[in-house]
């Protein structure tokens, strides 16, 4: 099939669609509001179910129900859109169904602006409803990793009974590139036997997160977490470039992997030996494949559109080995090519002790420079 110049938001919506979305339940939030305006003109046209709920807490349980009965369904909305679905997320993950979820980030805390961050990485990856579960969380950097990661989601969550969240920010939602679509399939007409579609001549079937015996409970439990251990040898996914004579790397996910990637190249052309690892699976994360990393390579620079929060994860599994450097940008402010150039410059003149703490050193370089006086 041709590609075709798609907008992010409009892109992961078609192609939910093409993959068989049967059910949309949302809440307008920038800057995800173009998917939503999306389904809501062609979900009705294909005598698909779309419902703008009356909140993003509404949205969610009834994904809820809707993900019982067995038909793939999603949702979508932003930061602090994200953070009133928590409890109906877990909810979801007790009672073992699949579901899709869309979360443009946007700056924050709080209500923020509507600027592209990547500040929900800890509430992803290490929060999320309350209780013992693993969603699945992809970070796509382009617009066509968007489309691809979208029409499979519905499979992975399908073959796990998970919640996978497709994790961008509001520069992936609101940019135009060329893509190429998935072909469109007929949506599901023979449902799993866990699905709750009438009990008409057979056995009552019930979903529930609610088991009030512990033991009952922690089988649950137990039985999620042997699905992970399954997702996690099955469904890691990265990307490397420039890494096979790297003396250093770089390591970003989403935009702020985009943007060092430009960076890499740069300095390459200046005959620094540098590389990039973009995680692209946030959870499972690519344990293996960083300490690995670490193995080869004399400094890591971490970039990110945050305070340094997949940076933690990173130091966990190299166990500082070697000297690691963060430099973020926050608030919603992307970061500039030349930025992480000049990092990439200090990580080689000067690395950091390894036993120093890569975000303190950023802080105090962040404090010098010329941003809006932050008084303490």
């Amino acid at each position: 099939m041709a590609r075709e110049l798609l907008k992010g938001n409009e892109a992961f919506a078609e192609a939910a669609i093409r993959v068989g979305l049967q059910a949309y339940f949302g809440y307008p939030i920038t800057p995800q509001t173009e998917a939503l305006e999306w389904l809501s003109d062609r979900m009705p046209k294909l005598g698909r179910a779309f419902v703008q709920a009356e909140s993003e807490v509404a949205a969610i349980n009834m994904v809820y129900g809707a993900a019982c009965t067995g038909v793939r369904t999603m949702t979508s909305s932003s930061s602090p859109g994200i953070s009133l679905m928590m409890e109906g997320l877990s909810y979801i993950a007790a009672t073992e169904v699949p579901m899709v979820l869309v979360n443009v980030m946007r700056g924050g805390p709080g209500l923020g602006n509507i600027s592209p961050a990547q500040g929900d990485y800890n509430q992803a990856v290490h929060g999320g409803g309350h209780g013992d579960y693993y969603p699945i969380i992809f970070a796509p950097a382009s617009i066509q990793e968007l489309v691809d990661y979208t029409a499979m989601s519905f499979d992975i969550a399908e073959k796990y009974l998970s919640i996978v969240l497709i994790l961008i920010d509001g520069s992936i939602g609101q940019m135009m590139e060329p893509a190429e679509l998935p072909p469109m399939q007929p949506v599901r007409t023979d449902f799993p036997d866990w699905a709750i579609r009438g009990a008409a001549g057979r056995e009552k079937r019930i979903k529930t997160s609610i088991y009030l015996d512990p033991p009952d409970l922690e089988e649950v439990n137990v039985r999620i977490l042997k699905r992970w251990q399954q997702v996690k040898a099955n469904e890691v996914r990265y990307k490397e470039y420039y890494l096979d004579d790297a003396e250093f790397a770089i390591i970003g996910f989403g935009t702020a992997g985009r943007i060092a990637l430009s960076a890499v190249r740069a300095a390459r052309a200046e005959g620094i030996k540098v590389g990039l690892f973009r995680p692209v699976s946030l959870s499972p994360f690519p344990v293996a494949q960083i300490k690995e990393l670490a193995g080869q390579v004399q400094g890591i620079l971490v970039t990110e559109m945050n305070a340094g929060q997949m940076l933690n994860d990173v130091m966990l599994h190299t166990k500082r080995r070697i000297p690691i450097q963060f430099y973020g940008r926050i608030g919603g402010v992307l970061p500039h090519q030349e930025e992480i150039l000049a990092e990439i410059h200090r990580l080689v003149k000067e690395p950091p002790p390894i036993e120093s703490d890569p975000i303190d050193l950023w802080f105090e370089r962040m404090l010098q420079t010329e941003y809006k006086e932050v008084e303490l």
